[in-house]
């Protein structure tokens, strides 16, 4: 455990489960992650301080999500991406992020994002990413969403499908069980490939917001 990114196998042996539960939780969103290429990564800090959130976590709280949307994106927060880039349509996504009141320092927010996604590609699949960050001069969680106009080739997906949609994710640095179950409720919710067509030809940004908040 002495490096800094680890595997699959050394998660599993640190945790002492197998190497199919850490892959679930990591295809989940249950577990801080990301991808190389191909390949599940994991930043030793990162696990560290996901094993220490839930061995002293309270029970878990029942949390209506659709409420939570309302609370964490607004319709101002939700744009037609104009980017082909990886790069620049992840800053033109994070200026966006940092009008929210929650983002302190908009400069560290597009730092930040740009260092994950090089690290570790935020990609999920079906064309969908969701780059993601905590931050301590972020107040709360809070969320952008970016809907692509052209599909942005150079993601690094898992399944060679380009990315048409980007939900940006940043939150404060100890809001880590709340973050975690975010990005799982977002990535379950847009396997359903209607919602992702609907999204796509969505004629304005207040219809995208719509299709969020209702789905």
């Amino acid at each position: 455990m002495e490096d800094d990114i680890l595997t699959i196998e050394e998660v599993a042996k640190y945790l002492r489960v197998s190497d199919r539960t850490v892959y679930d939780w990591a295809q989940k969103g249950e577990i801080p992650a990301g991808k190389i290429g191909t390949v599940w990564r994991f930043k030793k800090s990162e696990v560290e301080n996901w094993v220490n959130a839930r061995l002293s976590s309270e029970p878990a709280k029942t949390v209506d999500m659709q409420i939570q949307l309302k609370n964490i994106l607004s319709p101002d927060r939700v744009i037609f991406i104009s980017q082909t880039s990886k790069h620049d349509a992840l800053v033109q996504l994070a200026d966006v992020l940092a009008t929210a009141p929650q983002v302190k320092n908009a400069p560290e927010l597009t730092q930040e994002i740009l260092k994950r996604e090089e690290l570790m590609s935020t990609a999920i699949g079906k064309g969908i990413a969701i780059p993601h960050v905590r931050l301590s001069s972020v107040t709360d969680l809070v969320m952008a969403v970016g809907v692509c106009k052209k599909p942005i080739a150079d993601y690094q997906t898992i399944d060679d499908e380009p990315v048409t949609l980007l939900l940006m994710i940043a939150a404060a640095y100890n809001q880590h069980s709340y973050y975690l179950k975010t990005i799982s409720h977002f990535s379950a919710k847009f396997k359903d490939k209607a919602i992702r067509d609907a999204l796509k030809t969505a004629a304005t940004e207040q219809d995208v917001y719509n299709l969020l908040v209702r789905s």
